[in-house]
């Protein structure tokens, strides 16, 4: 069974920083793209970043691009997403996710994250 098992959200005030992590079962890790969507309030969910499975590649949607930084672990089956100069705007559920191509093959729990003005 594939899991997806992300932590590290919480409150924090603008500005501040936060890391989230994903620890994935299941399936061949390394083989596999990983990546973080997100889901604001009353909005759809969106990517945030995705990393390649080597984690030699990695992109990131605009609003994130210098702000945060993925990074994976083939060795601990982690992945992980360094959230720095963070906004009132970033304030969502974050989803991990196992992509397979173009497609998502798996969502994880997510993670709630709210920043305060």
């Amino acid at each position: 069974e594939v899991q997806l098992q992300a932590s590290g959200g919480g409150l924090v005030q603008a500005g501040g920083s936060l890391r989230l992590s994903c620890a994935a079962s299941g399936f061949i890790f390394r083989n596999y793209d990983m990546g973080w969507f997100r889901q604001p309030p009353g909005k759809q969910r969106g990517l945030v970043s995705r990393i390649s499975n080597s984690g030699v590649r990695t992109n990131y949607a605009d609003p994130e691009k210098g702000r945060f930084t993925i990074a994976r672990d083939n060795t601990k089956n982690m992945v992980y997403l360094q959230m720095n100069s963070l906004k009132p705007e970033d304030t969502a559920v974050y989803y991990c996710v196992r992509f397979w191509g173009s497609n998502i093959a798996s969502w994880g729990q997510g993670t709630l994250v709210t920043v305060s003005s």
